[in-house]
């Protein structure tokens, strides 16, 4: 082959391979950064309530005595406190209900502050009844010589009903404010991604008829147990 004809050759090939450079450059395009699209969410929080009438009544009974001496004073209240636990069990108060949760013994000062003339003691126990015996429970307690009381703290033994109800209206609650904020931002709300619970139980709002007449009367009322929730909702 001429030296010409070896110079032509090698140009054809270079030609060939800069079209084949440029169809390959062409078939695989440049990568592109292109954003992806957040997805819309729209976050709200809501509460929700129920109400229920107290079943139970809790008292703190107590009875204080003194004596001259720490020994006098410490025996003469434990023999109280007995008479006073012995009622409340003839009264039909299961022993699982009654809790001693304080037992006290202090000297008495003169009035100067120099001198002991005397000692006290006390024992309270703790009593749990259904509300409907709270007011004889009281009676009883005091007739056996109980000088303190303390109470009622009233609650509700179902709590859990009560709570997974006022959980279900704060979740309707939320779905309302995410199809409201929805409606005026221009979206649809689409299925939840995200909830978070809380909650508790708000102080009893108290009003009603007393449950006993012929006893010292006690009022049921009203307890209200709160729910909340922060409900996420994907939107488009």
């Amino acid at each position: 082959m001429s030296g010409m004809n070896r110079f032509r050759t090698i140009l054809l090939l270079a030609a060939v391979l800069l079209v084949a450079a440029a169809i390959a450059g062409v078939a695989q395009p440049r990568l592109a950064h292109t954003a992806t699209p957040a997805t819309a969410t729209i976050t709200v929080s809501a509460d929700g309530t129920a109400n229920g009438v107290p079943d139970r009544a809790s008292f703190d009974f107590g009875v204080t005595t003194q004596a001259a001496t720490a020994s006098d004073a410490l025996s003469r209240n434990a023999g109280q406190a007995r008479a006073i636990v012995a009622a409340l069990k003839k009264a039909g108060i299961d022993a699982s209900s009654i809790q001693t949760t304080q037992v006290s013994l202090w000297p008495q000062m003169s009035s100067g502050g120099t001198q002991i003339v005397g000692y006290s003691a006390s024992n309270s126990v703790h009593v749990t009844v259904p509300i409907a015996s709270a007011g004889d429970t009281v009676d009883a307690a005091v007739a056996a010589g109980a000088n303190n009381v303390g109470g009622p703290s009233l609650s509700i033994a179902d709590q859990t009903s009560l709570y997974d109800e006022a959980l279900q209206q704060a979740l309707a609650n939320a779905k309302q404010k995410a199809q409201a904020i929805a409606v005026a931002t221009g979206l649809t709300v689409g299925g939840v991604v995200k909830v978070e619970e809380g909650g508790g139980q708000a102080p009893p709002l108290v009003y009603g008829n007393a449950v006993a007449t012929a006893a010292t009367p006690v009022e049921a009322g009203t307890q209200q147990v709160q729910a909340s929730v922060t409900v996420t909702y994907s939107a488009s």
